[in-house]
């Protein structure tokens, strides 16, 4: 459906797997105080600044299992590939400054096709200002592999791990949810559509933001900044990349602890709520479980309600229970039922 339209196709061996490194990573500069040596060594050189700890996390995207280059343009690709790894830094209350992106591809991709990958990254990396300090390339034979490394720091009384959610403490969540499933789900209905009629032209119009949150997500940089501004630490934190459910049950397992979370309390944007009258979904169980939202979960206690009460960008959603109660959905018809994790896994058998 989304093809490069550059003429020009130019072999991968045509460049060798050196050229094709110093080819696709010349336009990265330094912009971190905490980079000594990035790409052009045998490896890179951090410093982290005093007193702060180092956070790292990597991500693997592969072709067929967690995208689609039938639809998925590939510099939204390399877009999105960051900033599902930044997601992750920001979840532990850090700042991302770095990161390193290694690549298998097989032959059917030319130049120009990871060139225009590479705009995507490097694109992310200006917006959220990181460097790229270095990875690796190497052939496949089974498409396109994205291995993302991302590197954060952060002082460490300021670091938020997901086990230290209390008793009584407040369930918060950013932004809105289940609109990137919803896009995936509006991408794959055009694309059979596509296999039966490649001249027809899909109206994607009433479906901006769901496509938009589906291709290309924002992570929430902008979070830890604000929580900092209202003197705000979260107890315990996540970000939402496999479901609401999943996340919140992952809190609840590392700390020990039950919740109570209110079917009526969640976020969800108009577009999710007339999509999924659409496609006939529940949009509470496309909340709870379709995942790739890559907003911010996070606990906090309840002396610190006042300060994040009226902030428009932060939802209360639910509290934290003693373990003994479990963790349970307070529908809007007041009935409680048990939270049971439904989000993605990769690792899933087809049935």
């Amino acid at each position: 459906m989304l093809e490069n339209k550059n003429p020009s196709k130019t072999n991968i061996s045509e460049l060798g797997e050196f050229g094709l490194i110093d080819h696709l990573t010349k336009q990265f500069k330094i912009s971190q105080k905490t980079t000594i040596k990035g790409i052009g060594d045998d490896a890179a050189v951090l410093v982290s600044e005093a007193k702060k700890q180092i956070v790292v996390t990597t991500d693997l995207l592969v072709e067929g299992v967690h995208f689609d280059l039938s639809y998925v343009p590939l510099k939204h690709l390399g877009y999105k590939a960051v900033v599902v790894n930044l997601s992750d830094v920001y979840a532990m209350n850090a700042t991302a400054a770095q990161i390193t992106v290694s690549i298998a591809v097989s032959n059917r991709f030319p130049i120009e096709a990871l060139e225009e990958l590479y705009a995507g990254i490097a694109t992310a990396s200006k917006v959220y200002n990181v460097d790229v300090v270095g990875g690796d390339t190497t052939s496949s034979t089974t498409g396109l592999i994205i291995s993302i490394t991302a590197i954060g720091y952060a002082k460490p009384e300021d670091i938020v791990y997901r086990n230290g959610a209390k008793e009584n403490d407040l369930l918060v969540v950013t932004g809105d949810l289940g609109a990137a499933y919803l896009g995936l789900q509006v991408l794959e209905r055009e694309k059979e559509v596509f296999k039966v009629n490649p001249n027809s032209q899909p109206d994607l119009e009433p479906y901006t933001y769901l496509i938009e949150r589906q291709l290309k997500p924002e992570a929430r940089k902008d979070i830890t900044k604000l929580l900092t501004d209202l003197e705000v630490r979260p107890t315990a934190m996540i970000d939402i990349s496999d479901g609401l459910s999943s996340e919140i049950l992952h809190i609840c397992t590392q700390s020990g602890v039950g919740c109570n979370l209110y079917e009526d309390k969640i976020p969800l944007d108009p577009q999710v709520i007339s999509a999924c009258e659409e496609f006939n979904l529940d949009s509470t169980t496309i909340a709870l479980s379709g995942g790739e939202d890559y907003e911010l979960l996070f606990t906090i206690g309840t002396e610190d309600f006042p300060k994040i009460k009226a902030n428009p960008h932060l939802t209360i959603i639910g509290h934290i229970s003693h373990k003994k109660e479990g963790t349970h959905l307070i529908t809007r018809a007041n009935t409680k039922i048990p939270l049971i994790a439904r989000g993605w896994n990769s690792l899933q058998k087809e049935e």
